[in-house]
């Protein structure tokens, strides 16, 4: 069985809207490591639209030596969207039905984790059904004041692992927690 694995760049304060305008002051070598092995660790991505949109912009045409961007490219795109009609990335499947249902589905396929990034509809949609895994949060040294929040109701998670990088950015990894709120 596959597992949804959820993960967010974070600031201080819970802000995970546009992290591409925050986050590379505290990009690193170790930080990179961490990315590419999540990567790896993966062969599929399960995404919202609009964070579809941003990476199919992108991704195409990103080239580099460690195969990042190949494996971006050629692993299994799932887009949740009622809207979307032609995806232009390659591998892209549109689920527009039941989500919980479809995911549900994905998970009892063989095969690696399935990477849910950005998406924070989707994130809750997931969450609130019990769909996720496991969330691993890289939250970095910077108060944003202002911008979307990844959650916005109350959650419990139970912390599983931390990693700190010389950065700052610290990786907190959890599981759902169970539904008293206990670990």
């Amino acid at each position: 069985m596959r597992r949804v694995v959820v993960t967010e760049y974070l600031s201080l304060d819970g802000i995970f809207e546009e992290p591409g305008q925050w986050s590379f002051p505290f990009w690193s070598e170790e930080g990179s490591r961490f990315k590419y092995d999540e990567l790896f660790a993966s062969d599929a991505q399960l995404l919202g639209r609009l964070t579809y949109e941003g990476f199919a912009k992108a991704w195409p045409a990103m080239r580099d030596d460690a195969g990042f961007a190949n494996r971006m490219n050629g692993m299994r795109k799932y887009v949740v969207s009622t809207t979307l009609e032609n995806p232009e990335w390659n591998n892209t499947t549109v689920i527009k039905g039941n989500v919980a249902e479809e995911v549900s589905k994905l998970k009892q396929e063989s095969g690696q984790d399935i990477l849910v990034a950005g998406s924070g509809k989707l994130v809750h949609t997931l969450t609130e059904h019990g769909l996720v895994d496991e969330y691993r949060f890289m939250v970095h040294p910077i108060v944003l004041g202002s911008g979307k929040r990844l959650f916005a109701e109350r959650n419990v998670f139970k912390l599983v692992d931390t990693k700190r990088f010389s950065s700052g950015v610290v990786v907190l990894t959890y599981e759902p927690a169970s539904k008293d709120g206990e670990g």
